[in-house]
């Protein structure tokens, strides 16, 4: 482990970076918890210092669900302010637009176009925001836009494959958090949390990155 965190310590310094931090926004239900404690998970295998800080709606499924996930040298304080997320990650489209505010200018911001239409949208009594109006608002935050359209999202076995761990693999393929995180060890942890469910989380995992790469 001691060679393991020194090893990270070096990657990371040396990519001029004492800390790193991810926001993380969706609905329950999706799995955006899971995604922020698989990062976390991993960094801890690899020695670097992280603080997992999850928040919840009242709803169980549908409700909003925040991740702050801070990775680094340097860490204060468990929230990150607003303007200071090297990346954020939306599994919603609307919920999206909660998560602009923290990224930085010149960070990244993962969107994965997944629409789930709050009740007062199905009734018409409220207007929800096109992908255009979303994207809009990323870059008026200055920050680049990596998108990943939910029907890429592969099957298998005449079933879809998880979409959280999908999504954790595009933003390891298709933004700098491959560069702080290697995806292997991320994987790694991805595979062996749910033994039963190893080749299906590997498929969508790999399929992620390749899907991220390709959105760069």
């Amino acid at each position: 482990m001691v060679e393991t965190a020194r090893a990270s310590e070096s990657r990371v310094r040396a990519q001029g970076l004492t800390s790193y931090d991810v926001y993380l926004v969706g609905v329950g239900g999706q799995g955006v918890l899971t995604i922020g404690d698989l990062i976390a998970e991993a960094a801890l295998r690899e020695g670097l210092p992280v603080n997992f800080y999850p928040t919840k709606g009242m709803a169980q499924r549908g409700g909003s669900v925040t991740v702050q996930v801070r990775l680094g040298l340097e860490i204060v304080g468990a929230q990150i302010p607003e303007g200071k997320a090297d990346l954020a990650i939306a599994m919603e489209q609307s919920e999206a637009l909660k998560a602009i505010r923290y990224v930085k200018p010149g960070g990244e911001f993962l969107l994965y176009g997944h629409v789930w239409e709050p009740t007062k949208v199905m009734l018409g009594r409220a207007d929800y925001p096109t992908l255009g109006d979303v994207r809009k608002e990323i870059r008026k935050a200055e920050a680049a836009v990596v998108y990943v359209d939910p029907k890429s999202l592969p099957e298998r076995n005449g079933g879809r494959l998880p979409a959280n761990i999908y999504v954790l693999g595009a933003a390891l393929g298709g933004t700098r958090l491959g560069e702080v995180l290697p995806p292997a060890a991320v994987e790694a942890v991805v595979t062996s949390r749910w033994e039963r469910y190893a080749a299906v989380n590997e498929a969508a995992f790999e399929a992620g990155l390749e899907a991220g790469r390709d959105a760069r």
